[in-house]
C-alpha cells in the first residue's frame, strides 16, 4: 500500500508539473518535490502524501500560482494515479492559508476537476472542516454534474467516517446536513455513485439511526431496482444490529424458530485456520418466514476481555415446519487490520435480530 506513492510516482509527477509550471509559473523550482523520493522509504501513504504535499506548497507559494500548474497539466496523461493525492492536499493548504472565499471556491472547483484521475474525497476534507456550509452548498451542485466522478465526491467526501480520512466534526454533530445529497443520488444510473450513497447512509446510522430508517422508507417506495439495492445496504449495519426498524423495512419480521445440532468440527484452532459450523433451523409457526441468518464471534482481545463482531451467512425462506441444514466457515488469519490473540472464542447465531445458541472453541496463535 505504502509504495503506490514511491520515488517513480514522484518522478512522474515531477515531470508533469515541471512541465506544466515553464509555462505559468516560469519562477517555481520545484527540485524540492524531486528531493522526497530519498525520504519516502520509512513513512505510510499518508506520510508521504504529507511530505510531498509540504514540498509542493513551499515550492509554489501561492494557492493561484499552483492551481494555474495543476490545470495546465490536467491535459498530461501520466497526471493520475496515487501522485495526485499530495496535488489536493496541497491545493487545499494553500487555498485555506489564503484566507479568501474565492480561493475556496476554486479550491473546490479544483479538486472537482481533479477528482476522475484519482479521488479527491481526502483533501476535501479540510475544506469542510472550514467552511462547512460554503462548502456544503457547492458539493450539492455536484449531484447533477455530468461526470460520475464528481457525483460520487459529493457522496463520499461527506462522508461520517470515511477511512483514511481526517473526521468532520462539524458534519457528525449534524447528520442531516448532507441529506440532500443522498437523496439527490440514490437513484444515480452509476452503481459506483450508489455504493458510495450506500456507505455513506450506513456511516450516518452509527449515530442516526432512526433518521436513516426513515429516510431509507422514503427511498424504498419509490420501488427502483436502485433504490431498493441501496437501501438494503445502507442498512446493513443495523440489520447485523438486529435493529427491529432495518429488519422490518428488508421484510424480516419476528419469527418462530428454533436451533439445533449447533455445532463445530474441532475446537481448537491454530491460526491460520478456519472456523467450520452448522446447525439445523426449523421455522416453528404456522406461516412462511423470510429470515436474515447472521453470526456473532466473540473475539478475544489482547487482554483477555471479548469483542464481538456479527457477520452475514445467509437469508433463506421457510415454510411453516420447515426445517434446513445450514453450515458455514469463518477464517482466523492475521490481519492489518484485525489482530488475533490466544485464548477462548465464541460464536452465536443470529436470526431476524434474536441470538441462538452458542459455541465456544479456543484459538491458538
Amino acid at each position: 500500500m505504502d509504495d503506490m506513492l514511491g520515488p517513480k510516482e514522484v518522478t512522474e509527477l515531477y515531470n508533469v508539473l515541471s512541465a506544466a509550471a515553464a509555462g505559468n509559473v516560469p519562477g517555481a523550482d520545484l527540485g524540492s518535490v524531486l528531493a522526497t523520493r530519498d525520504r519516502l522509504d520509512p513513512l505510510s501513504l499518508r506520510g508521504r502524501t504529507d511530505l510531498v504535499a509540504g514540498a509542493l506548497v513551499r515550492a509554489l507559494g501561492s494557492y493561484s500560482a499552483a492551481a494555474s500548474v495543476f490545470r495546465a497539466a490536467l491535459p498530461d496523461p501520466a497526471f493520475k494515479g496515487w501522485a495526485l493525492w499530495p496535488v489536493t492536499e496541497a491545493a487545499v493548504t494553500l487555498a485555506l492559508e489564503s484566507g479568501g472565499e474565492a480561493e475556496f471556491d476554486d479550491a473546490l472547483a479544483l479538486l472537482a476537476e481533479l477528482t476522475p484521475r484519482l479521488t479527491s474525497e481526502f483533501a476535501i476534507r479540510r475544506l469542510l472542516q472550514a467552511r462547512p456550509d460554503r462548502a456544503l452548498a457547492i458539493i450539492q451542485e455536484w449531484t447533477w454534474h455530468p461526470d460520475q466522478h464528481v457525483r460520487r465526491l459529493a457522496s463520499e467526501g461527506t462522508r461520517s467516517y470515511l477511512p483514511w480520512a481526517v473526521r468532520v466534526p462539524q458534519l457528525m454533530g449534524r447528520p442531516e446536513a448532507t441529506l440532500p445529497i443522498l437523496d439527490a443520488l440514490h437513484n444515480d444510473p452509476e452503481d459506483y455513485v450508489r455504493r458510495s450513497v450506500a456507505n455513506h447512509a450506513n456511516d450516518l446510522a452509527r449515530h442516526a439511526p432512526d433518521m436513516v430508517l426513515a429516510k431509507a422508507g422514503q427511498w424504498q417506495q419509490t420501488g427502483t431496482p436502485e433504490s431498493t439495492w441501496v437501501v438494503r445496504h445502507a442498512l446493513r449495519t443495523l440489520v447485523k444490529k438486529g435493529n427491529p426498524g432495518a429488519l422490518a423495512l428488508m421484510g424480516f419480521a419476528p419469527a418462530q424458530v428454533s436451533v439445533t445440532d449447533l455445532h463445530a468440527e474441532g475446537g481448537m484452532l491454530t491460526l491460520p485456520a478456519k472456523l467450520a459450523f452448522g446447525f439445523l433451523l426449523t421455522n416453528m409457526g404456522d406461516a412462511p418466514v423470510k429470515l436474515a441468518v447472521d453470526y456473532a464471534v466473540h473475539f478475544v482481545k489482547a487482554r483477555g476481555s471479548t469483542a464481538e463482531k456479527v457477520f452475514k451467512l445467509a437469508t433463506v425462506e421457510l415454510a411453516p415446519g420447515e426445517s434446513r441444514k445450514l453450515s458455514g466457515r469463518h477464517a482466523f488469519r492475521q490481519m492489518t487490520t484485525r489482530r488475533h490473540y490466544a485464548g477462548l472464542h465464541a460464536l452465536e447465531l443470529q436470526i431476524n435480530g434474536v441470538r441462538h445458541g452458542r459455541l465456544e472453541f479456543e484459538v491458538r496463535v
